[in-house]
């Protein structure tokens, strides 16, 4: 699969896109485009791939890429099920800097946007625990046509420069302003597209460097310049993410999710859960069930 570049339709009546997606599972391919790229996750979870960052996402979350900034939405496995009846379901908008006319985001009043744009060269994701004023405006944004459309990407917008620092979240260690090779972004996306359909066994060094057609001391050379990450921390991240999605489902005990997420022992999980998350899985849940019942 080779990462591709993006390029967003666009006809004469519109200065920006808005899309909409609902579909059984994201389109789960590494890719990057010129536009900033605004999304509200209305449906579905699974793990976000940023820039060199890895995330959860769920419903709520407000996710800002910027401009080729590489970036892919990777639901988790139970959605790839052919017996699945699960949704994606998200509403995006995209545009460039010149979409709203060139030097309109020099305007000392659009500073704060300006800021927001420089930014989100890094990436940023903003969690809501339930609906607000924000994710109303980019839920209903796709039923605006004309100058209601673009009062209401203002309207977006001052909202979002209005988000304390303390609830955003950067994706990326850094900024990614240029475009990636296709061939790092391809062999990029072939890594964690098979580390994605594996991670629950075993994964070889020899094994991955392979899909990658490098050696195995070339691959991690080259895997820790594209991501500042060792292979395995990569890879334990991966298992983590997944262990906090089947750990809040309640339907498995620690030790079951232990194995069943490619670890061999409870004492190397517990370690690495706490590494990743400064929590024992056990906290993680006391955790999780009281900011749930806060939301109730």
């Amino acid at each position: 699969m080779k990462a591709l570049y993006f390029r967003m339709p666009k006809t004469e009546i519109e200065s920006f896109r808005v899309q909409i997606d609902q579909m059984p599972y994201f389109y789960d391919t590494l890719h990057y485009h010129p536009e900033l790229q605004i999304t509200l996750i209305l449906k579905s979870t699974g793990t976000l791939f940023a820039g060199d960052g890895i995330h959860r996402f769920q419903p709520l979350d407000i996710l800002i890429m910027g401009s080729n900034l590489p970036h892919v939405l990777r639901n988790d496995q139970d959605y790839y099920l052919p017996t699945s009846n699960k949704e994606a379901h998200s509403i995006s908008i995209f545009l460039k800097k010149e979409s709203l006319g060139k030097g309109f985001f020099d305007l000392p009043e659009m500073q704060p946007v300006k800021d927001l744009w420089h930014h989100a060269s890094r990436g940023i994701r903003v969690t809501h625990q339930a609906p607000n004023e924000l994710t109303e405006q980019l839920r209903t944004i796709e039923d605006t046509q004309g100058i209601h459309r673009l009062v209401q990407l203002l309207g977006v917008f001052e909202s979002l420069t209005k988000i304390p620092a303390e609830d955003k979240e950067f994706l990326s260690s850094a900024a990614f302003l240029n475009p990636q090779k296709d061939s790092d972004n391809q062999r990029l996306n072939d890594v964690i597209d098979y580390v994605m359909k594996n991670y629950t066994r075993d994964i070889k060094l020899s094994e991955i460097a392979e899909v990658a057609h490098m050696t195995s001391e070339a691959f991690c050379r080259y895997f820790k310049l594209r991501t500042r990450k060792t292979f395995s921390g990569f890879l334990n991240e991966i298992r983590i993410g997944n262990a906090c999605q089947m750990l809040v489902t309640e339907k498995y005990n620690v030790s079951e999710v232990c194995f069943a997420c490619g670890f061999n022992n409870l004492s190397n999980f517990n370690r690495q859960f706490k590494k990743f998350t400064q929590l024992t899985p056990s906290q993680y849940l006391k955790e999780y069930c009281y900011k749930d019942k806060a939301v109730r």
